[in-house]
């Protein structure tokens, strides 16, 4: 049996008054996948950005390999999540290889490295290697999205946020 990657226990969330997730417990074990699906407005978002600590619950806790967050570095908690925002929200002064190599680039990762898995990532991806030097502006839709997942997972996070 795995252990759990991840663990929302009784988290509640209210925003003006508005109760939007109500006791919610949660977990996911390691290798599972998990799809929350449901109308606009019931919380799905906001769950994964409590996990990534960018919303706060009004109650409850949120563990990541048994890491309390209230208590943990978030930025070291952070670089073991790969994040996708519902936009693709690449750093527009950044070109492409620089948004895909952010987090191996602050975790440390020689340029060889970093090299060699940028160019795992856009093959992965589909992307031309000509589009590499770049900036997200020239990009079509479709390439940004593409990029944002590759820069997600170019440090291999145990857990991927969509």
């Amino acid at each position: 049996m795995s252990t759990k990657l991840l663990d929302l226990v009784n988290i509640t969330k209210s925003y003006d008054g508005v109760t939007i997730l109500d006791d919610l417990n949660l977990y996911i074990r390691e290798n599972e996948f998990l799809t929350l699906l449901g109308p606009s407005g019931c919380g799905k978002t906001t769950i994964l950005r409590m996990i990534n600590q960018l919303d706060i619950p009004d109650s409850g806790d949120v563990y990541i390999q048994g890491v309390r967050l209230a208590d943990a570095d978030i930025i070291q908690i952070r670089r073991q999540i790969g994040f996708v925002m519902q936009s693709a929200a690449l750093f527009p002064h950044r070109t492409v290889a620089q948004n895909i190599a952010t987090v191996p680039r602050l975790a440390g990762w020689s340029k060889a490295r970093i090299r060699a898995r940028i160019d795992e990532l856009v093959a992965l991806m589909s992307l031309d290697s000509h589009l590499l030097h770049r900036y997200p502006h020239q990009l079509s839709g479709g390439q940004q999205g593409r990029v944002a997942i590759a820069r997600a997972i170019a440090a291999d996070p145990p857990i991927l946020l969509m």
